[in-house]
């Protein structure tokens, strides 16, 4: 569905050099505010979930993942530039999503250390990027269903690491070099 609205049409209008910004209802917020943070840490997750699809086989279905995941950042983005006023993702699907993608794998019984494969790791990347966001995003007054999805979204890229880990799963030993007794 195409939106209509305005569009960007030039990249520098220096308008940013005072140290505020403009939302997309004309308010103007500094910099530095929490909601400024929390739109900050969801564009450099979109961005790294991009670099992850470089990785990913073209059309596959962790990639068409990945491309509605975007999106929906991006509408997150849109979300928190409008205070609410956009609506934000639906977390529904992640959710249903994390079941599927454990269904797949085996029992996990100790705790992982990211990495693996590049691919696994640049998903871990993605995951503590989330993870990131999703506590900037309390700071935001009314972005609780934000964080919430990005709480699930965290949850999809452990599962999708994991995944992508095709069995070669480095597990934590423990400060004695034993494997953990946690299960």
């Amino acid at each position: 569905m195409a939106r209509k609205g305005k569009r960007i049409t030039r990249v520098t209008t220096k308008a940013g050099d005072s140290g505020s910004t403009t939302l997309a209802d004309g308010s103007k917020i500094a910099k530095t505010h929490p909601r400024m943070h929390a739109i900050g840490d969801v564009d450099e997750l979109n961005s790294l979930v991009g670099l992850l699809v470089t990785e990913l086989p073209a059309n596959g279905p962790l990639a068409q993942v990945c491309s509605r995941l975007q999106q929906e950042l991006f509408d997150l983005g849109g979300h928190l530039a409008t205070e609410g006023e956009f609506p934000c993702p639906d977390a529904l699907w992640l959710e249903e999503l994390v079941v599927e993608l454990n269904a797949a794998l085996p029992e996990l019984a100790e705790f992982v250390i990211p990495g693996g494969t590049r691919r696994a790791a640049l998903a871990h990347v993605c995951r503590t990027t989330c993870r990131r966001a999703e506590r900037t995003l309390w700071d935001v007054d009314d972005a609780a269903d934000a964080a919430v999805y990005a709480n699930r979204l965290s949850d999809v890229f452990f599962q999708m690491a994991r995944t992508l880990n095709e069995g070669i799963e480095p597990q934590w030993r423990g400060s004695q070099g034993e494997p953990s007794d946690v299960s």
